[in-house]
């Protein structure tokens, strides 16, 4: 699970840099998916050890970030949508890349939760 923490990590990572790119490179806020992105690859480079403790802990690290980047940017994003009512959105680019981090962190998040099942039910039998 450790390699899919770095590859989600690394999918935030250019989510945010066209995300930067999509806004003409003028709002430092596009690239805050680059920063859990930096943060799951930093947890999934740490969680690639023989200590099954220490790997669980930076797993569990790792899904509480994917966690926090799923619900805060697709609270963010639903938001908006709901705040403009039908009508043109004032910063489509941040609502979508907004949705976009939100759906790689909930995809993210399923996966680390299915792994800890699995986990889970080997160590019982």
């Amino acid at each position: 699970m450790a390699k899919t923490t770095i590859a989600f990590g690394t999918l935030l990572i250019m989510v945010g840099v066209i995300g930067f790119a999509m806004t003409g490179s003028a709002h430092p806020t596009a690239l805050i998916p680059c920063w859990f992105g930096v943060l799951l690859a930093l947890a999934g480079k740490l969680a690639k050890t023989e200590d099954a403790k220490r790997r669980m802990l930076w797993m569990h690290i790792a899904a509480t970030i994917g966690l926090l980047g799923f619900l805060f940017p697709g609270f963010m994003a639903v938001k908006a949508l709901v705040t403009a009512h039908g009508s043109p959105l004032a910063r489509p680019e941040a609502v979508a890349e907004q949705g976009v981090m939100a759906v790689v962190c909930l995809v993210f998040v399923v996966l680390c939760v299915r792994s800890l099942i699995a986990a889970r039910r080997a160590r019982t039998t």
